[in-house]
């Protein structure tokens, strides 16, 4: 039976915005997984918009479809504001781009509910002392996913979280922040030049080994998918995580 949070129930705290990659890509199914997981445990009221939820619409933008993008926007934001949640969440870059940033070029005005990033609304959880994080041990570097950095300017938050964590070492890669390397995965490229995201994902790939960091932590579904994927052609021991899938190693390391 399906749980009552992901049946379109109103007025519940939280909105999880899935997002298509999260949905229809098994390697990153465990990331909008860890994220409920953790919700759960400390108690945060949630729901989706289930088969409600159209795509964002940022693959259509990057490839210059932009005329399809009122339909899209009007049609999520008329849903969430019918649920009556107070904020949307999602653990999609590109979806939390194309939400805060370009919808209100084609959907003016106060939408009624506040849209972060999971990394800012973990971070927020964990300096409200809402979530007990257990020990990790473990060396990690982190990966700034282009969307969310460079394009909406959040670096902190999951910086922060992984600071957090007891037995957490974060070492950087030699380009961070503002001058990350792509991952290799963004703008259609995956889809339109195969080959040249690969060789994109070895480059930042080879970044994270020369941390010695046993995990590369990021914080979206494509980077993910990206570097694990370059990983396992370069047989490269070391693994993409999600900081979402971090912290429920955490939450589960506290019970």
């Amino acid at each position: 039976e399906k749980p009552e949070q992901l049946a379109g129930k109103e007025g519940a705290e939280v909105l999880l915005y899935v997002g298509c990659v999260s949905a229809f890509f098994p390697m990153a199914y465990s990331i909008p997984q860890s994220l409920v997981q953790v919700l759960s445990r400390v108690g945060v009221d949630y729901t989706t918009l289930g088969g409600e939820e159209w795509c964002c619409g940022y693959p259509l933008y990057g490839a210059g479809m932009e005329g399809q993008m009122t339909e899209l926007a009007q049609h999520n934001i008329r849903r969430v504001q019918e649920l009556g949640v107070k904020t949307l969440v999602s653990t999609c870059p590109s979806c939390y781009h194309t939400w805060r940033h370009l919808y209100p070029k084609y959907v003016e005005g106060d939408y009624g509910f506040e849209i972060l990033h999971a990394s800012q609304y973990l971070a927020r959880l964990i300096e409200e002392g809402r979530i007990k994080l257990g020990e990790v041990d473990m060396v990690v570097t982190y990966h700034d996913p282009c969307d969310l950095g460079r394009k909406s300017g959040v670096f902190d938050a999951p910086r922060f979280i992984i600071e957090s964590i007891p037995g957490v070492t974060l070492v950087e890669m030699a380009s961070n922040r503002e001058n990350a390397l792509c991952c290799g995965g963004g703008g259609d490229v995956a889809m339109a030049e195969a080959d040249l995201s690969e060789a994109i994902a070895e480059r930042r790939l080879a970044q994270a080994v020369a941390t010695e960091a046993k995990a590369i932590i990021s914080a979206c579904q494509q980077c993910k998918r990206t570097l694990q994927q370059a990983a396992r052609q370069t047989r490269t021991r070391i693994r993409a995580l999600d900081v979402a899938e971090l912290v429920w190693r955490a939450v589960e390391a506290a019970e």
